[in-house]
Formats: C-alpha cells, structure tokens, sequence
C-alpha cells in the first residue's frame, strides 16, 4: 500500500452574536478547522484534524510542502512521521494533522481502533469535563458563570473548566473579588462538579499564589496556566506553595520543551494536544511525564475530529484522567461528521470501529467555506 495523496480542508463556520464568547480582551467571531486527508492507492483515507491555532490556510502551505516526502511511501513505515519542531505553530500542527491522520489509516489497515494501537488495554470511554467558563462579563452578568456551571450538571457533566473572565482593569477587578464568585461557584456546585481555573497566563506570580492557595482550599482539580508559560521557576514556586496540582504546557510540543518544566517540578499535569504535537509525541510526552510521576489532561479546544483523536490518547494512558470537551464551539464542531459520537452521562464513548472510529461528513467545503482571517478580535470595554 502506498499513499497517493494528501490535502487539507479549511473550513469556518461564523458564530451569532450570543455565541460569541470572550477572554480578556478578545472575543470570537467564527470557528475554524483544519482536516489532512491522506489517500492510499488501495483506496483507504486516514483523517485528521490540526489545531487551528496554527491558522487553516498556513496548515495547508505546510502540509503541501510536506506532502513530496510523503507520496509513494508505505504508511505503516515507522519513521514516515515528520517530526515537530517547538519553534512554529502553523508547521507543528501541520505535523500532528498528518500525524493523527495516519493513525487512523493504520488503524483501518489493522482493522484497530488507534487506542488498540497505542495500548494492550485502553479504556473504552473516556470522561469528559465541561470547557468554557469564556462567557460572563464582568460588567454585565459575571454571574452567568454560575449559570453556566449548573446547565453542565443537568447534562451530566461532572467535571467543569472555567476561566477568569473579560479584562479586570475594565471593571476595577482584584483578585479578591474574583475569588469571590469562585466561592459562589463552589458553593453552587456542591460538590456535584470537579472544578478547574484555566487563568491563560494573565496573573503575576504573587497573585497566583494567592488563587492558588484559595482553590486548594476549595479542592479545585487543577490550576492551569496561572502565569505566562516561560516563567518556569514561577511555576514551581507556585506548585511547591500547594498540594494541589498545576498544569500547563497546551503549546509546547516535543519532549525537550517539557523537560525543564518536568526537571524543576514545575508541572504536577502536562496539557500537550495531540492536535497540536501529533499523537506520536504526544505519547513520547505522555510517557516521559510519568516517569516523573505527573500526569497528562490533554488541551482539546476545538473540533470533533481533535476529539477523537485525543479520546483515543487518553484512553491508551497509563493513567488515564480526563479529556476537555470545548461547549462553545458551536455546530462546526460534530457537523464535521457523518455521525457524532455517543456521550453518556459526561463520558464519551469510543465507537469500535477501526482507526478513529469516525468519517467526515459529505460537501464540507460547500457548506462551511473557509472565511480568511483570525478567529477573534480585539476588543475594548465599550464592546
């Protein structure tokens, strides 16, 4: 067997006004996606989908470059992988999408699901937790993050991700204040619902230290990206300052660029994206972390092929936590494909079907055309 082909198709889809979600001082106007088809002579396709942080159409121009090194090779050759590089986005997830899209194809060619690939014996679902927390505004309902929290437990979430709201210098914001309706949430939730602080990077290290301390307290699952990422010895600091475990790592993508933050005792839970490094590093991470005894939770933000892809990582674990499932996407996440998969009470339920156990659904370009420029904007606090 020999591969024939490979493209990529970019697609978009605008979000309405009350889908629109925000952080700081950015918010969403659409949704993006980057799917790597690979073609083989006997006629079977593999799959998958590049972040598209690394921009659809920059994906596209990279995987075209890379295609050459490609065609007429064995798909099952095991060094027929490019590697990442650490040093750019659009490339690295360029990397992965093909990456993960051969997974599939030796998945079908083995008639396996990936996970089986992966693992003597993966699970067969996988948790999920609820990822949003990006739609209150200070100004207006901050307490819409309650809100939020309590529609997830109705849908059987028990588990829930959320961030630190719009831009706090708009609106006069400490960090007492936010801990405020931290406790309001928790109180809410009564125990029904892990929950997790994702603060992209926004706070100094003194006043992570302080929301640290707070969310043990309050038995919070994990603190994520308290401070920005290049601070290691901040985050150690702040990991040593409390028994509760910090994450962070959703843009690194090779082992060299985890081994300080695993040196220094930095990370308690690794976040690589298998739609960011590919699914062959990201086990290589995986791997390499519980050696050290931490952990991995996968970042998992945008579409359903991702998903998959990163259901079937976590489930081939050693010791396998839970997956992100982004509830802000919007309908360009599952109408990728011809049929979404099973979600029971919070779980996702991995179809046994060979590869990654999904198929895109038909005239995707036609109905989601890729729409040029960034998925979000920059905003001020009249906005």
């Amino acid at each position: 067997m020999k591969i024939t082909k490979i493209e990529t198709i970019c697609l978009s889809r605008p979000h309405e006004p009350e889908r629109q979600w925000f952080t700081g001082t950015y918010r969403t106007i659409k949704a993006d996606c980057a799917i790597v088809v690979i073609q083989t002579d006997n006629g079977l396709e593999g799959i998958g989908e590049a972040c598209a942080y690394g921009v659809p159409p920059h994906i596209k121009d990279w995987v075209k470059w890379l295609e050459p090194n490609l065609i007429g090779k064995d798909p099952l050759e095991p060094d027929i992988v490019p590697h990442t590089n650490g040093r750019s986005w659009s490339y690295d997830t360029a990397v992965a999408g093909i990456d993960s899209a051969l997974w599939d194809l030796k998945g079908k060619i083995a008639g396996k699901r990936v996970s089986e690939l992966l693992t003597d014996n993966p699970l067969d679902r996988v948790r999920l937790y609820a990822s949003s927390g990006c739609r209150y505004n200070w100004r207006k309902n901050p307490h819409q993050l309650i809100d939020e929290a309590l529609e997830y437990i109705k849908d059987g979430y028990t588990a829930m991700k959320f961030r630190i709201g719009t831009e706090w210098s708009w609106d006069g914001v400490t960090v007492d204040k936010f801990l405020g309706l931290v406790k309001e949430l928790h109180q809410e939730v009564n125990g029904r619902m892990e929950l997790m602080l994702d603060a992209n990077c926004r706070f100094t290290e003194d006043q992570a230290i302080v929301v640290a301390k707070e969310l043990d307290k309050l038995n919070f699952a994990w603190f994520e990206e308290p401070i920005p990422g290049n601070q290691i010895d901040g985050y150690a600091r702040i990991s040593a300052s409390v028994d509760m475990p910090i994450s962070g790592g959703e843009t690194l993508t090779t082992q060299e660029q985890f081994r300080p933050y695993l040196d220094k005792k930095a990370y308690d839970i690794v976040q690589q994206d298998v739609g960011i490094c590919g699914i062959t590093e990201g086990m290589r991470i995986a791997l390499t972390a519980d050696r050290y005894g931490v952990g991995t939770c996968p970042h998992n933000w945008h579409n359903g092929l991702m998903t998959m892809a990163n259901a079937h990582f976590v489930a081939s674990l050693p010791k396998p936590k839970l997956l992100e499932l982004c509830m802000i996407q919007g309908p360009l996440q599952w109408e990728i494909l011809k049929e979404k998969p099973k979600i029971e009470d919070g779980w996702l339920i991995l179809p046994d079907k060979p590869g990654l156990g999904v198929d895109l659904a038909d005239d995707l370009e036609n109905r989601f055309p890729y729409i040029e420029g960034g998925y979000g904007i920059q905003v001020k606090p009249e906005d």
